[in-house]
């Protein structure tokens, strides 16, 4: 069931509705609201306290197309004021359509652009485990249809092979793969090596267990299923 009353959670569709004129990536943004607030309030380690210092989590948006979501998280979490979300996408506002990692506090990858989020999330983990930090989690989060972009399938093969366990890609199933997959998104993942979960998209305790029991040895996917879009 999911959990509405955490402190901060009710508020984030006001937010959201703060920020108007994309109707196209409503649905987009929305689908992901739940994950979003399950990983910066309850399992990754990212504050404004500790953004910049290496030992922190990093989030990597690679749905980056309807971030308004994830404007209203890293407003509710104290990265951004409020009062800059109505003029969201504005000439001269910082929040654009796109995140832009070098305007926005806790933004760690510019992104929108499909199929990028998995591999930079395949090489920040490697370089972390070059630099000997092998505590910090690397989730990345990406969208059903994204897994139309074959980047995606290489760094699908390699952080397997790496046995990167500190990496966790969360695929928002909304129905929106124009094929599907055989088996379904998580087989796509579990025939390489990787642990997988699917779990409801709107089940905070689910997704929770989901992002938190152990996985030893291997990357993990989470496959969050939400109602289908439109």
């Amino acid at each position: 069931m999911t959990t509405a009353t955490e402190p901060g959670y009710a508020e984030l569709l006001r937010l959201i509705s703060l920020m108007t004129g994309d109707d196209k990536h409503q649905a987009a943004a929305e689908s992901t609201v739940d994950v979003l607030w399950v990983l910066y309030d309850r399992v990754l380690d990212i504050t404004t306290e500790n953004f910049r210092k290496p030992d922190r989590d990093r989030f990597l948006l690679s749905k980056g197309h309807g971030p308004m979501a994830y404007y209203a998280v890293l407003t509710a979490k104290g990265f951004l004021d409020e009062a800059e979300l109505p003029t969201w996408s504005d000439p001269v506002s910082r929040l654009g359509r796109h995140p832009d990692r070098r305007r926005i506090p806790g933004v760690e990858i510019s992104s929108g652009s499909l199929g990028h989020g998995l591999p930079i999330a395949l090489g920040t983990a490697l370089g972390l485990r070059a630099r000997g930090l092998l505590s910090p989690k690397v989730v990345t989060l990406i969208g059903d249809a994204e897994l139309d972009e074959g980047s995606n399938h290489e760094a699908i093969v390699v952080a397997a092979r790496f046995a990167l366990e500190n990496l966790t890609t969360v695929v928002i199933d909304n129905q929106s793969s124009t094929r599907g997959w055989p088996g379904g998104i998580a087989r796509r993942f579990d025939v390489e090596g990787w642990e997988t979960r699917t779990v409801p998209g709107r089940d905070h305790d689910a997704l929770f267990a989901a992002f938190t029991t152990p996985h030893p040895g291997r990357p993990l996917a989470v496959v969050a299923v939400v109602e289908p879009k439109g």
